[in-house]
């Protein structure tokens, strides 16, 4: 199949303001050439142009200031990590090829790296390998069977699960049974639009399983929005489930499916239904709906399919909060590559700690760190269907973190403000005791100073903000603390540049307002406008994007063997 215009950025002045100096020119470089889209300043005033313009004149009567900051942070650089970020940087074909010896293959690869394309330079080129099979399957055949794979923990209804490895394998072998047997292939996409669940994850596994791309789209999405997403990736079947459970309230998620397919001018084939246990049983029409349980009560395991490594693995969409919906395909080799590497170097976890990414699946986050990076590295990983507060109080984190012995946890701000608001003196998280919990992560917004040093007195352990986003898939910049970096970086810096982002076409982000931003400076003022400037050909997941003639869109198309 062929994904041809999915928008993944757009790049436009912010609250009407345009003032010399805003609008950049956006640097897009690949291995032959760089292309660059100018964005001209638009002819456009509001009330905040003045105050913008201050702010201009004063970020660049301190950017040399800033750099001087940052360039001595630079100097203080652990060995490990200066010696991965200059091959990274220098011979990406020799330090990339390294990592992939940490993933299983069914072929071997003929090219780290292939440019004879220069706009779509391929990662591994010739070879072929499975993400389940990496996920799941070869812990099984390692021995690892027995060893918890996912720690379902359900405050909102009681539920507390404990799934193993050879579990897990049962369950997604039978799963993507059912999905070949209703006509799911290879290339064919699967909408998933479920609850924190467990089936979610193993419909997630299931498909990469027998190579059909998913779009897992945020379980609290109303009809339209979900319409939206449908129209656009034109799945072959939805999975969904019942109802979703909110504190004081149930979601129910059927009405809403059948909203979206009456506004959506594509259907599914099929929609396969998981009816929640102890609540009562749904469906659809007839010729549309599956029963999740009645299918896998006779399904037949089916094995994993070997994939060329530039199979599309999902199409993941983006909020849609500042315009239409951007939808973005992750390539399979260069993702798997980058998530196991990242969780020994970036998060400094061995295979076996339990790791918590307090997120939903539905955004990046959960597809990265609550499903695949963990299993890929062979973690137990944490699916949490609660909140931060309310389920039932501020305590719930540090309760499953002591419950179930975490070694490491990625969260949101907003997260740990909600907590702070509610147990100032962290006296109901006091009660949990945290002895296996070595670091706490942060990333999806600014986090403020005051927030992170409540943080470090209440957990105990470093909290380290880094900053990434949907289209990079995982971290930009980061304290990558299995290379060496500083366990206590300076409040408000959100760590140094990943091993893979070079500076070889200018500075790692840019300042909304064109303002360079040296590598391990504070990104905090511009970390939900920035724009990544990494080569192509730095990061094995990352593809150049170019301009699709529109003033502030830039595309992405993908073209699987």
């Amino acid at each position: 199949m062929t994904f041809k215009n999915f928008i993944i950025a757009k790049v436009r002045p912010e609250n009407g303001i345009a003032c010399e100096g805003y609008c950049t020119s956006l640097v897009i470089p690949n291995t032959r050439s760089e292309r660059r889209l100018t964005l001209r300043p638009l002819n456009v005033f509001n009330s905040r142009t003045a105050t913008a313009q201050r702010e201009l004149r004063v970020l660049s009567s301190l950017s040399t200031t800033n750099e001087q900051q940052c360039n001595r942070t630079l100097t203080t650089n652990n060995n490990a990590y200066d010696e991965a970020f200059r091959t990274a940087r220098d011979d990406p074909e020799q330090f990339w090829g390294e990592a992939a010896q940490n993933v299983a293959w069914f072929e071997p690869w003929s090219r780290t790296m292939d440019n004879g394309d220069a706009i779509f330079p391929k990662w591994f080129a010739g070879g072929k390998l499975n993400v389940c099979h990496n996920a799941v399957d070869r812990h099984v055949e390692s021995g690892r069977g027995d060893q918890p794979a996912i720690i379902y923990d359900s405050p909102v209804t009681g539920t507390k699960q404990t799934i193993t490895f050879r579990e897990l394998q049962e369950q997604v072998s039978r799963l993507a049974g059912v999905l070949v047997k209703h006509g799911v292939w290879k290339g064919d996409l699967v909408v998933i639009y479920m609850p924190m669940v467990p089936q979610a994850m193993f419909t997630m596994l299931a498909c990469a399983r027998i190579g059909a791309p998913h779009s897992l789209i945020f379980g609290g999405f109303a009809s339209k929005e979900l319409s939206v997403r449908i129209d656009h990736a034109k799945p072959k079947m939805i999975v969904t489930a019942s109802f979703g459970i909110e504190p004081g309230r149930r979601v129910e998620y059927i009405p809403l499916v059948e909203k979206a397919l009456e506004l959506s001018s594509h259907s599914p084939s099929k929609v396969l239904i998981y009816n929640r246990p102890g609540m009562e049983k749904v469906s659809m029409h007839a010729d549309l709906s599956l029963d999740w349980e009645e299918e896998m009560s006779t399904a037949r395991p089916h094995d994993c399919v070997s994939l060329p490594a530039s199979h599309p693995l999902y199409v993941l969409y983006t909020s849609g909060t500042t315009g239409a919906p951007k939808g973005v395909v992750r390539d399979t080799a260069g993702y798997a590559v980058m998530l196991t590497w990242t969780m020994a170097n970036i998060y400094g976890l061995k295979p076996g700690e339990v790791w918590w990414a307090a997120s939903d699946l539905g955004w990046v986050v959960g597809h990265s760190y609550i499903c695949y990076a963990p299993l890929l590295h062979g973690n137990t990983t944490i699916l949490y269907e609660g909140k931060p507060v309310g389920t039932p109080d501020a305590g719930a984190f540090f309760r499953v973190l002591s419950e179930h012995g975490c070694s490491s946890m990625f969260t949101a701000p907003t997260a740990i403000r909600a907590i702070r608001q509610q147990d100032t003196n962290s006296a109901i998280g006091a009660q949990y005791p945290l002895t296996r919990l070595k670091s706490l992560f942060l990333a999806g917004e600014r986090c403020d100073v005051e927030t992170l040093n409540w943080a470090k007195r209440s957990f105990g352990v470093p909290v380290l903000d880094h900053w990434w986003q949907t289209e990079s898939g995982s971290a930009i910049t980061s304290s990558c603390i299995g290379l060496g970096n500083s366990l206590s970086p300076p409040a408000g810096q959100a760590g140094k540049p990943v091993p893979g982002y070079n500076d070889n076409a200018g500075p790692i982000v840019r300042h909304p307002m064109g303002l360079p931003i040296t590598a391990g400076c504070d990104t905090a003022l511009c970390r939900t406008r920035v724009c990544s400037d990494a080569s192509s050909t730095a990061m094995p997941y990352l593809r150049p994007l170019h301009h699709s003639g529109g003033l502030s869109s830039v595309t992405f198309n993908v073209a699987p063997s």
